[in-house]
């Protein structure tokens, strides 16, 4: 398994950035990815934000299992964490923001009105790893298109500060990734929702690792997809060969092109059309309500 890391220099100013504006804002939004919360959870960017109240956004939430979703919600109560799933691309949960944010400012706001200063804004302010949705979700609070958009990790550069619904004001800030990736099944799954650039990895080894896994975990919608034959008894190579096959990505010699296959199973999953999956489970055993 190929070395997956990603720390370009703007990371490090990112994580500066965050560091002298934190004393500006009251609640902490920390964006992670629904399909694997823990392993889009920068641990640097919770110890730099520990002294604030903060809600962890489940964004992308219409693209994750919903039933993991659930347990995941469930795991974040036990955590003594206030979690919110959510959606940047349907809108969906956006309207519980602000009630939710609202009693975790209260405090500061009336330190603020004691200090004999006019009332204000709760100040908030975002954080979370590369492309996670940011900027679509900020688009969606402000319900115009004002801060730049796109499926690709590392775009936001730049703080700015927005007036979103509720009547709150947001310090959106840019994405930072941990500057060390230990676990390189995490590095995997990270590169696989498009949180590292494809352009620092071998594109056909993670092709082969989520091939792999979905074969594993979901099995049936990676059948439908594709076309294939059950049980899938086979390794992610041979799953990409097949794949590949059925879908008609060959090259001279009839032989499959496992990059150009590799990016269709990657785009495919990235945008839900193999169906609605999480890379990552609780990490203890959760009871769901009935």
């Amino acid at each position: 398994m190929a070395l997956i890391q990603w720390y370009p220099g703007h990371m490090v100013k990112g994580k500066r950035l965050v560091e002298e504006n934190i004393g500006l804002v009251d609640v902490i939004l920390e964006l992670v990815d629904a399909r694997l919360p823990l392993a889009s959870r920068n641990p640097d960017i919770k110890s730099l934000t520990e002294r604030k109240p903060r809600i962890v956004l489940l964004n992308k939430c219409d693209l994750a299992d919903p039933t993991q979703t659930k347990r995941w919600l469930q795991w974040f109560t036990e955590q003594g964490e206030i979690a919110i799933a959510l959606s940047s691309t349907t809108g969906e949960n956006l309207n519980r923001l602000p009630n939710a944010v609202q009693p975790l400012a209260a405090e500061a706001l009336q330190k603020w009105v004691n200090k004999g200063r006019k009332p204000r804004a709760a100040r908030l302010m975002m954080v979370g790893i590369p492309n996670v949705g940011k900027s679509s979700l900020i688009n969606q609070l402000i319900g115009i298109r004002k801060a730049a958009a796109a499926n690709r990790p590392g775009l936001t550069r730049q703080i700015q500060w927005v007036r979103i619904r509720g009547d709150m004001d947001l310090l959106d800030m840019p994405g930072i990734l941990m500057p060390k990736i230990n676990d390189q099944t995490v590095g995997m799954k990270l590169a696989a929702t498009g949180a590292i650039s494809d352009e620092v990895y071998n594109l056909e080894e993670v092709g082969r690792f989520l091939a792999a896994w979905l074969a594993v975990a979901y099995p049936k919608m990676l059948t439908e997809r594709y076309h294939l034959a059950e049980p899938l008894l086979m390794d992610g190579e041979l799953l990409l060969e097949q794949i590949g096959r059925n879908r008609g990505c060959l090259v001279a010699g009839n032989l499959v092109d496992l990059t150009r296959t590799s990016q269709m199973v990657l785009d495919d999953f990235r945008s839900g059309k193999i169906g609605r999956i999480s890379l990552e489970l609780p990490p203890v055993s959760v009871k769901l309500e009935v």
